[in-house]
């Protein structure tokens, strides 16, 4: 997994590319924390290169809504790949996160 942030407006926009598993969320846990203890409260995952996601990855993403909405901040995915977005799907996500096809409709809902 490689992680890469970038701001955007009031938004930080993390890029995820790989895999989310196991060895990797821990690594993703720490970043998503650092934003938060920096301040950040208004995050877009962008997802376009991330290939997989394990059960641990989902649990990260999750946390990282619960803090947000106790900040009442925002955090928005995009870019998902159709594997991606199924796993969402019938994990029952996809009802918790707001999902957007592009990163560009993400920035647009400030």
């Amino acid at each position: 997994m490689h992680l890469k942030k970038n701001k955007t407006g009031i938004f930080t926009v993390l890029n995820i590319k790989g895999r989310i598993d196991t060895i990797h969320s821990a690594d993703l846990e720490k970043e998503v924390n650092m934003l938060f203890d920096s301040g950040e409260k208004y995050l877009i995952f962008n997802c376009g290169e991330m290939n997989y996601i394990s059960s641990s990855g989902l649990r990260i993403f999750l946390i990282a809504q619960k803090k947000v909405m106790a900040m009442n901040g925002k955090l928005y995915l995009s870019n998902m790949q159709p594997s991606i977005q199924e796993i969402f799907r019938i994990s029952g996500f996809s009802n918790l996160f707001k999902i957007f096809a592009t990163q560009e409709e993400a920035l647009q809902n400030q």
